[in-house]
């Protein structure tokens, strides 16, 4: 089988110097290697083709078949690795915490412990005196996914 070392090390080669970033490698049985990448730019095909031309051309297919398959992140997917709380700061998210409260609003910071939303509050909202910011714990977060606006 091959290593997800291995791949890593290849993708990290390819990717060093750039701001494409590693969101998930995964090897399934029969060496089905799956590489997920994202980049604080914004990914194309291209970038995507350049790091699987390097992984490919650096494993041996004499020694283990295997297949490829290098894909950028869904924008419908739920963050997976705090460089993609980074790279939407200022941009609106959608947070789902572990009780199944759902949480949408620009997203103005993240550290290790938790991230500020800032809220859409409503007149009836300010009138109330609610919150324009909300500080969410990571302890607490089920997922969190961009949101997607076409205005």
């Amino acid at each position: 089988m091959i290593s997800k070392e291995k791949v890593r090390k290849l993708v990290e080669e390819r990717i060093e110097g750039t701001d494409i970033f590693i969101v998930d490698i995964d090897i399934a049985s029969g060496n089905n290697i799956r590489i997920t990448l994202d980049a604080d730019s914004g990914i194309s095909i291209e970038k995507c083709m350049s790091v699987s031309r390097n992984v490919e051309h650096n494993l041996d297919r004499d020694t283990e078949d295997f297949s490829l398959e290098v894909s950028s992140f869904g924008l419908t997917s739920p963050f997976v690795v705090p460089r993609q709380y980074k790279k939407y700061i200022g941009r609106k998210v959608s947070v789902k915490t572990h009780d199944n409260k759902k949480v949408e609003g620009k997203l103005l910071s993240f550290d290790e412990q938790e991230l500020v939303l800032e809220l859409d509050l409503s007149k009836k909202q300010i009138k109330a005196g609610v919150e324009p910011k909300q500080h969410i714990s990571l302890d607490d977060i089920k997922e969190t996914k961009a949101v997607i606006s076409f205005k």
